[in-house]
């Protein structure tokens, strides 16, 4: 709006600010020497971003932007056009590269990340790591490296637990262990070996334990079953026991393990005076040349598939659960009794607080090759007839037991990976010692 014509202001004194005379030497107020000049401020003038100073003034603009050269006017630059620095006087990193670990700008996070072929100039720059060690890859798209926090720099997938994915092989047989989706952790174990008969004749095993997760330490108590069987197996095997009875007497040792878990100071127990003691189930399987011997107490089990697929595959392990007893009494059906919500309730284990222990074994003589699979219900759950499991069983077991224990896992969590899922592939017979599985 427009303004009043306003007159201009007297001059005031520089002391007490009162009005004066032009003509004024002194102030009336406050007796100030007005023919005093005070000393004008030290000037800093303000310089135009176009001013590109006379050479070597320390002070390098950039050279104004010809006119129409973009949408911004000539000699007109915003605050963006000149680099920063830190408080240090050291760059600013450029404006896509931020601080390790921290990404406002991250889109949610897929349920599932798709693979890709890893790219050879990743790998190559992968190298080792600052201590001289090889620097982890990441299992999601086996290109980017794994950061300290443990997620993948190039596509973010956060990498699994020392435990919540493992993998072993020895000689002809090979295991696979995995979370699963559902679970925080891993309480499965297992061990797998090979060794030599008296007779010279090969000798595989696996031994597949599953924590009860009612239990306390149910992961620690798989572990120490399935290391007790193991060491029982490698030295009872090669001096000539018989492969059932070496079986048998794994079972009682790893029990013996388990056992030792609850053997704990009282005061231990204060913090959970309610819980079980540590407890787990156990599967075992030995193959010969000409033999097959399992064993086992609780519900995970054991499956033969053999070569041919037009041969009927068996299950070669009863479950010691509720609905085992059930159709063992003939008071429901298979069908019927595992679709109870009561089915999983197992009625043996390893434990302190199991029953009498009584350990199953049995022994086959198959009659044509094929393999043996060694599984927790975490797979079986989704391939429950020995027809389902010969289905999802690579045809190429025998020769690949690595991969084909990869695919059942795999199979498992594509089926909803409810549980932890881990699977032994042995092959039958046992090939000779030095022959190496693809």
């Amino acid at each position: 709006m427009s303004q009043m014509p306003q007159q201009a202001a007297l001059p005031k004194c520089p002391s007490c600010a009162e009005p004066v005379e032009p003509g004024d030497r002194f102030c009336g107020a406050c007796g100030h020497d007005l023919s005093v000049v005070a000393a004008a401020p030290q000037d800093h003038p303000t310089l135009t971003m176009t001013d590109t100073g006379p050479p070597g003034d320390g002070v390098d603009w950039p050279a104004p932007e010809p006119p129409g050269s973009g949408g911004t006017p000539a000699g007109v630059h915003l605050p963006t056009d000149l680099p920063g620095t830190d408080s240090g006087g050291r760059p600013l990193p450029p404006e896509e590269e931020t601080a390790p670990g921290v990404r406002f700008d991250r889109p949610a996070e897929p349920e599932e990340y798709p693979l890709q072929a890893p790219d050879p100039r990743a790998a190559a720059d992968a190298g080792a790591g600052p201590a001289g060690e090889p620097a982890q890859v990441c299992v999601a798209c086996r290109a980017g490296r794994v950061d300290s926090d443990g997620y993948c720099e190039n596509c973010g997938h956060a990498q699994p637990r020392e435990h919540d994915h493992m993998e072993g092989e020895s000689g002809p047989v090979a295991a696979v262990s995995d979370r699963g989706l559902r679970h925080h952790r891993n309480e499965d174990a297992f061990t797998v070996g090979h060794t030599t008969l008296p007779d010279g004749g090969p000798a595989a095993l696996a031994v597949v334990c599953d924590g009860v997760s009612s239990a306390t330490r149910p992961d620690e108590a798989s572990l120490a079953a399935s290391r007790a069987a193991r060491d029982v197996l490698l030295a009872a095997l090669p001096r000539g026991t018989h492969p059932q009875q070496a079986l048998h007497e794994a079972i009682v040792a790893a029990a013996q393990a388990v056992n030792a878990l609850a053997e704990e100071p009282a005061t231990a127990r204060e913090h959970s005076p309610h819980q079980n003691a540590p407890a787990c189930t156990i599967v075992g399987a030995i193959v010969t040349a000409g033999l097959l011997v399992v064993g086992w107490v609780g519900d995970s089990r054991v499956y033969w598939v053999p070569a041919d697929r037009s041969a009927p595959a068996a299950r070669l392990t009863e479950d010691d659960s509720w609905a085992a007893q059930m159709v063992a009494a003939g008071l429901m059906s298979e069908a019927e009794a595992y679709a109870d919500e009561r089915a999983h309730a197992i009625t043996g284990w390893l434990g302190a607080d199991a029953y009498e222990l009584e350990p199953h074994t049995a022994s086959f003589k198959p009659d044509r090759p094929g393999v043996v699979v060694v599984c927790t219900d975490g797979l079986w759950n989704y391939a429950e007839t020995a027809e389902e499991m010969s289905e999802v069983v690579p045809a190429d077991a025998a020769a690949r037991p690595l991969h084909s224990a990869r695919v059942l896992v795999g199979h498992a969590l594509d089926g909803g990976g409810h549980d932890n899922v881990t699977v032994a592939v042995l092959p039958f017979p046992a090939p000779p010692q030095g022959a190496v599985s693809a």
